[in-house]
């Protein structure tokens, strides 16, 4: 019978080339948050190709991707505290660059010089990969509303449904209905902003995302 798996502290991780790392993302994670000089660019000379290869994935785009990556560690300076030391790095790791890329992805622009022959696939395919983008961040942020504020959101905005109906269906005030929503849109809002997907200063305006639980 095989034994309990050891602590993620005890066990040397996997680095983005595959090979076992000397210390564990654990032990650097404490030094890193303890301001360790060092620490940091030791987990960013571990993991700059691991995380580049995602950003490159999603961006196809080389200097995008260096962008995304270098933001990508800026956030896990500011969020380690928020890694679960009981679960491996990379997949959160990856989930990180992910975000970041597909926000870079929200924001780009299509600057390409147009040409008879390639403007409308150019601005069609810019806009839809924005369109895209910007359809997965709300869906992730909706994912992390409460259960009624993401339902009283959905059958306002996608279904187009009164507060009336909304209440009917839920089963509660339309006052309760008018604040569910309300929550939901700041919350969605404010977790847009965190990830940069739409401007600082955007206040009480809900995202445009029809189409975007389908």
């Amino acid at each position: 019978m095989r034994g309990r798996p050891e602590p993620a502290d005890l066990q040397p991780s996997i680095d983005g080339s595959g090979g076992a790392t000397l210390e564990s993302n654990v032990a650097l994670a404490r030094r890193i948050m303890a301001q360790e000089s060092g620490a940091f660019a030791l987990l960013v000379e571990r993991y700059h190709d691991f995380v580049f290869r995602i950003c490159f994935a999603i961006l196809r785009h080389r200097q995008d991707a260096e962008d995304a990556t270098q933001d990508t560690f800026s956030r896990v300076a500011k969020y380690l505290d928020r890694w679960d030391p009981r679960r491996p790095l990379e997949p959160w790791l990856a989930t990180v660059a992910g975000n970041r890329s597909r926000s870079h992805l929200a924001r780009r622009k299509v600057y390409a010089p147009l040409t008879d022959a390639d403007e409308p696939e150019s601005l069609a395919t810019g806009h839809n990969h924005a369109a895209d983008a910007m359809r997965e961040e709300i869906s992730l942020a909706l994912g992390n509303l409460p259960d009624r504020q993401r339902i009283a959101f959905e059958y306002f905005h996608e279904q187009s449904m009164s507060y009336v109906e909304i209440a009917r269906q839920m089963r509660c005030p339309i006052g309760t209905v008018k604040t569910l929503v309300h929550r939901a849109r700041l919350s969605l809002i404010e977790q847009l902003r965190q990830r940069d997907v739409v401007p600082g200063n955007t206040v009480g305006t809900a995202p445009q995302h029809k189409g975007a639980l389908k």
